[in-house]
C-alpha cells in the first residue's frame, strides 16, 4: 500500500502514523532506536507490506500490469489502491480528506527531529503538491506516477500507468474492495498485538 493507506491503517495513534509513514527508510533492526510508538508504526508497516504482497487479490492486480511494468507492477498497484481509498474516503473516515492530509503534514512538521532523512527530504514536496489529497483523482494519481517514473530515470515507464488505471478502472476498483477489508482486519489485530490504542 502507498502513503495514505499506511497512515490510515495506523488508527488514531500519532506516533504509530509517523512510524508507519517513514518505515521504508528504516533498515533491519534500526527500528529499535526509536520510541515505542514510532517503533510500533514501523513494525505495522512491515506487516502491511508482507500481507499485501502475499494476498491473492493484490497479486491478481499486479499480474494484469506485469507484462508492461514488470517488477514495478506492485508499486503501481499500491498507488492505484491508495486512489480507491481516497476516492471513497467518506466510507472510511468522518474527517474530510483535505483536513486529514493537512493535519498529517502538521504532525510531521511538529516531529521533524525524529523523521528519517528520506522523509525530511520529501516532506516539502509532499506538502507543496498535496500528495495525500491528490490521490482522490485519476489525474492526481497519474501525476504522482509520472514523478515516480522520473526518479527511475524514466526506466519504469510508470508515467503510462494512469492509462492502464483508466482502461481497467472497474476491475481494479472491484479488487480493492475485495482486498481492503482483509487488510483492515489484519491491521486491527496487529495493532492490538503491539498494544496500540484501539480506534
Amino acid at each position: 500500500m502507498n502513503f495514505l493507506a499506511h497512515i490510515y491503517l495506523s488508527g488514531d495513534d500519532p506516533q504509530m502514523r509517523i512510524g508507519n509513514f517513514m518505515a521504508d527508510g528504516v533498515r533491519g533492526q534500526n527500528y529499535e532506536q526509536y520510541p515505542p510508538g514510532i517503533k510500533n508504526g514501523i513494525l505495522l508497516h512491515r506487516a502491511i507490506d508482507s500481507f499485501t504482497d502475499a494476498h491473492p487479490v493484490f497479486r491478481q492486480s499486479t499480474k494484469r500490469l506485469h507484462p508492461d511494468f514488470h517488477h514495478y507492477s506492485g508499486v503501481i498497484v499500491d498507488v492505484f489502491y491508495d486512489h480507491f481509498l481516497a476516492a471513497n474516503w467518506k466510507m472510511y473516515s468522518t474527517d474530510d480528506l483535505e483536513d486529514y492530509a493537512q493535519s498529517f503534514y502538521q504532525l510531521l512538521d511538529s516531529n521533524h527531529d525524529i523523521l528519517t532523512d528520506r522523509v525530511a527530504h520529501i516532506l516539502p514536496v509532499m506538502k507543496t503538491y498535496n500528495w495525500l489529497g491528490s490521490y482522490a483523482s485519476v489525474d492526481g494519481i497519474s501525476q504522482i506516477l509520472q514523478q515516480m517514473d522520473r526518479r527511475t530515470d524514466n526506466q519504469s515507464k510508470m508515467r503510462f500507468a494512469g492509462d492502464f488505471l483508466r482502461r481497467d478502472y472497474k476491475l481494479y476498483e472491484k479488487e480493492f474492495f475485495e482486498f481492503f477489508p482483509d487488510l483492515e482486519a489484519m491491521c486491527r489485530e496487529k495493532r492490538a498485538q503491539l498494544g496500540a490504542t484501539p480506534d
